[in-house]
């Protein structure tokens, strides 16, 4: 099955519900989203207003996969800086894959996508984006070109007594990932 991306989609009803659903499903198998499952739907909305609020202000794009049935299956949110020493890189939030979809290279190329809608907005050089330790997530990322530049120890309290380290990874984009080798 082939995914198609979009940035910044229209906003529908469908779409905030897809976007909750993957979201609530994605925490509730373990995803390092945001949240610790488990979560419902309701407790997901908030946070989705604060993302819709800086898409409506311009500092945020979305980027959003879906399958051959338009189901959403993959999401990321690309943060503009607006501190003027720092427009020439962008954050990386909230990226998903939905749990049934994994292990196909969905994630790779939902990165890959993300690098290219990044690569597309004048004078964005590089992505940061942070991940939680423990996870295995900057093992992923690194597969993707990003690379460790910082970790704050403990940052992360998943629950009273587990916590985890922030790791911060870049991709610059002269050198971005952009898939497999072709043989």
């Amino acid at each position: 099955m082939t995914l198609t991306f979009e940035l910044d989609p229209a906003f529908t009803p469908a779409l905030r519900d897809g976007i909750t659903a993957l979201w609530a499903d994605v925490t509730n198998a373990g995803g390092a989203v945001g949240f610790v499952p488990p979560v419902t739907a309701e407790e997901i909305r908030p946070e989705l207003l604060q993302h819709l609020v800086a898409i409506e202000g311009g500092r945020t794009r979305l980027l959003v996969a879906r399958d051959a049935s338009g189901a959403v299956v993959a999401t990321a949110f690309l943060t503009l800086n607006t501190h003027r020493l720092m427009r020439h890189w962008l954050w990386l939030y909230t990226v998903m894959v939905h749990p049934r979809c994994q292990g196909r290279g969905y994630g790779r190329d939902l990165m890959a996508a993300a690098a290219d809608a990044a690569r597309s907005m004048e004078g964005i050089e590089a992505i940061r984006l942070t991940c939680r330790g423990g996870t295995g997530a900057d093992r992923f990322y690194a597969s993707c070109g990003y690379k460790e530049v910082g970790r704050v120890p403990d940052a992360i309290r998943v629950a009273p007594g587990d916590d985890r380290d922030e790791i911060v990874m870049l991709l610059p984009l002269d050198k971005a990932f952009s898939g497999p080798p072709t043989p």
